[in-house]
Formats: structure tokens, C-alpha cells, sequence
């Protein structure tokens, strides 16, 4: 087997168990890995916060191209995880009509959590 082909095999194995074969992820995890448009969401959202960009409505729900969710439906997931309280959201200071997103403090600690035992994980299996 290739060196390539083995590096990728541990890469998907990395992800696939400190993921969505992963039992003990907590729930906010779990909803964003249960499809594909709410795992890229995570990830563009989480980006998104991390380089400290404001994130209104609009632009939360730009973050992951069209073609993987409807309008409706990428609104849906932003309003549901409202809802969950694994995403807050404000009024703006400047446009009261405005509202903006950030994430819980569970959330962040869970996907800091999660981004770690990948990190963890292939750490180990490089030893």
C-alpha cells in the first residue's frame, strides 16, 4: 500500500471515531454531524468566530454554499440551534432589526473538545 493511501486511512479513521462513531459526543455535536450541510455549518460558523468576524443572519446562513441546503432549510439549522442554545443570538447595537450570532460557551468548550481528540487522536496513531 502506498504511503499516501496509508496517511488517508488514518486520516479517515481520525475523523470518522472522534466524530460521528464517536458515542460519547456530547449533543451539540451530535446535531451538527447528523448531515452533511449542518457539519459544514459547524465548521464555517466555528471558522467564522474564531477569526472574529460579526456574523448576521445573512452571512450564517452564506457560509456553506447553496447546493448543499435550501434557504429555508440552512435558516432552519441556524434557528434550531438557537433554540438548543448552542448559538446565540443578539440584537445589533448599530441596526436594532439586525441579529447576530455567536456561539454558546458549551459550544465552543464541545467543539474544542472534539477538534482535540482529532488532534489527540492522530497524534497517537503517528506514534
Amino acid at each position: 500500500m502506498t504511503d499516501k493511501l496509508k496517511r488517508a486511512q488514518k486520516i479517515i479513521e481520525n475523523i470518522y471515531s472522534t466524530t460521528i462513531g464517536n458515542a460519547s459526543n456530547p449533543p451539540s455535536m451530535s446535531f451538527y454531524q447528523s448531515d452533511t450541510y449542518r457539519f459544514f455549518f459547524l465548521l464555517s460558523f466555528m471558522h467564522e468566530h474564531f477569526k472574529g468576524n460579526d456574523i448576521s443572519q445573512e452571512y450564517a446562513i452564506s457560509l456553506v454554499p447553496k447546493k448543499y441546503a435550501s434557504r429555508i432549510k440552512r435558516l432552519q439549522v441556524l434557528k434550531h440551534s438557537v433554540h438548543l442554545g448552542y448559538i446565540n443570538e443578539t440584537q445589533s447595537l448599530v441596526d436594532k432589526r439586525r441579529r447576530m450570532y455567536t456561539p454558546s460557551d458549551s459550544m465552543i468548550k464541545d467543539f474544542l473538545e472534539m477538534t482535540e481528540s482529532v488532534s489527540t487522536f492522530s497524534e497517537r496513531k503517528a506514534s
